[in-house]
């Protein structure tokens, strides 16, 4: 299958590459298509799958040893990406928390990394033309290196049906697994952070998600009779600790994905606003990001000011449209992660969470660096550093206005 308008010749391209059906028939098709030289990439972002594969079927399919990028991400990915992210407790339409956006950054600056140590003039995702993730890989690409050339199949080529597609990986001996034979139930993208199930049996928004669908938690009332409670230990922010254990960036969220995933914590059944115009339904399971969430904003609760607190909350809608539309290089998202790395100064403390059936509750928090004060909010008496008469005049000014407003609608209301 020729594509059409394919522009300038390519000499060298890195590929973003799985391993599995959909990337490995582009890699034959950049191959036959551009008769340029292909690199693949396939990042570790801690999906739980094995990726020696990926580098078996490359070698299979011509691509050359030197040529054959398999990068652990994982750390950097959580160190980088997620806990950046999780410090302005970042959710997308009020739900969703941003487990496929947060990832593609990486993603694409890794690719470009690889490309400048290839010498490759082109990058080349697998993101089809009705999803977001074209524009994060692109926008992402571009805001890192302004002149590389991207190639997007799913844009060129006149596949026009996953039959095609299959006959194509057929006529050029790329092995198929038995159940890419028929179409999929539904599309998985999995990291560290989440899993999420989008398609043919997610389709309609009016039916249940089967239960098959979920892959991370157990369905909350299967989870255990009796609540979990641990402790989790915060600095400037960021978690460090389970139970006061310290734990590297990327094991601690795995610690914390296998707590959700045992008490049934973190599904999501979404409708959601896709950048490019639709809306989509996804199912989405992020369990250590969920308690992750509630635990911050717990430790938040005792250590930041009223007014950056309310600040924080008003920007975080905007800083998580900036991630979900694929610009986190933008001057803009950087901006605004200052301001909220500088909030998290003394957000240091430790937060004791139970869990239970689906549901994540803080029970206890406590801060060297507090601001709250038991004698100021007691209701007993003693030397408090607040004199309950002070709150007549407090009072009377913050209702001046609306007094004044009432006299003048009276007086609207019965002009005589």
């Amino acid at each position: 299958m020729a594509a059409q308008n394919i522009g300038a010749p390519v000499k060298k391209v890195v590929l973003a590459y799985s391993g599995g059906l959909d990337t490995s028939i582009i890699l034959k098709w950049l191959q036959q298509t551009y008769n340029c030289e292909v690199v693949t990439f396939t990042a570790d972002l801690g999906q739980g799958e094995e990726l020696e594969p990926a580098r078996k079927k490359a070698l299979l399919m011509g691509v050359k040893p030197e040529n054959i990028f398999i990068e652990d991400l994982r750390e950097e990915f959580v160190r980088d990406y997620v806990f950046p992210m999780f410090r302005a407790n970042t959710v997308y339409e009020g739900q969703y928390l941003l487990g496929t956006s947060i990832a593609r950054p990486l993603i694409a600056k890794t690719q470009i990394d690889i490309a400048r140590k290839v010498g490759a003039d082109a990058v080349c995702h697998g993101a089809t033309g009705k999803g977001n993730d074209q524009v994060r890989f692109e926008v992402g690409y571009y805001a890192l290196e302004p002149d590389i050339r991207v190639i997007a199949p799913w844009r060129e080529w006149d596949f026009a049906s996953r039959e095609q597609l299959i006959a194509f990986a057929e006529q050029n001996q790329i092995p198929i697994a038995k159940d890419k034979r028929g179409e999929s139930p539904f599309s998985v993208d999995a990291n560290l952070l989440h899993s999420s199930s989008e398609g043919k049996v997610l389709e309609d928004p009016a039916v249940e998600a089967p239960e098959f669908v979920y892959q991370r938690t157990i369905a909350p009332e299967d989870a255990p009779d009796r609540p979990h409670v641990f402790t989790l230990d915060f600095e400037r922010g960021d978690p460090v600790a389970v139970d006061g254990e310290r734990l590297s960036p990327a094991s601690l969220l795995t610690r914390l994905n296998q707590l959700g995933h045992d008490s049934g914590v973190g599904r999501l059944d979404l409708v959601e606003n896709r950048y490019v115009g639709m809306k989509s339904r996804g199912v989405y399971e992020t369990p250590g990001g969920t308690i992750l969430l509630a635990a911050h904003r717990g430790i938040e609760s005792i250590t930041l000011d009223r007014g950056a607190g309310h600040l924080k909350d008003d920007i975080m809608p905007r800083y998580a449209e900036l991630i979900y539309n694929g610009f986190w290089f933008s001057p803009e998202r950087e901006m605004l992660q200052a301001l909220i790395d500088k909030s998290q100064d003394l957000v240091t403390g430790r937060v004791t969470i139970k869990l239970y059936k689906g549901n994540v509750t803080i029970i206890g928090r406590t801060s060297p660096y507090s601001l709250y004060d038991q004698e100021l909010v007691t209701f007993e008496e003693g030397k408090v550093a607040y004199d309950h008469r002070d709150a007549a005049g407090f009072i009377k000014l913050n209702a001046l206005r609306l007094r004044v407003a009432a006299k003048r609608d009276r007086r609207a209301a019965d002009p005589e």
